[in-house]
């Protein structure tokens, strides 16, 4: 399941009209908007494919100057990165969970401009 927040740009003059194609849509929720004629609104879907889909149509209201996602959350994506990290963690060295450990115990193997 994929969830996206959406700001929807009009202009003050049309804010009411968007307001109502929004709420009556069955594909998304409305949250809030200001007097500016800016829109929040989440998305569900399936999957991003699903939800662009979606966003286009908000797009395609009339008096809508702009829609684009601001923020995006995948499920699917988060327990993979979630499996990744359990596998990895039998690769971290022992000292990392050493109490007793410092900074100074950290060997540097990279460039940074020659270490100094």
């Amino acid at each position: 399941m994929n969830i996206s927040s959406i700001v929807v740009q009009t202009t003050p003059t049309y804010i009411e009209e968007v307001l109502e194609k929004v709420k009556s849509s069955e594909f998304c929720e409305y949250h809030m908007h200001d007097e500016k004629g800016r829109i929040i609104i989440t998305l569900e879907g399936v999957d991003t494919n699903e939800e662009i889909s979606k966003l286009k149509v908000i797009q395609s209201f009339s008096h809508v100057m702009s829609a684009e996602m601001v923020y995006s959350y995948s499920e699917d994506e988060l327990n993979e990165i979630r499996n990744d990290l359990e596998m990895e963690k039998d690769n971290t060295p022992d000292w990392l969970n050493d109490e007793n450990a410092t900074a100074k115990d950290i060997r540097y193997n990279g460039d940074l401009k020659k270490r100094f």
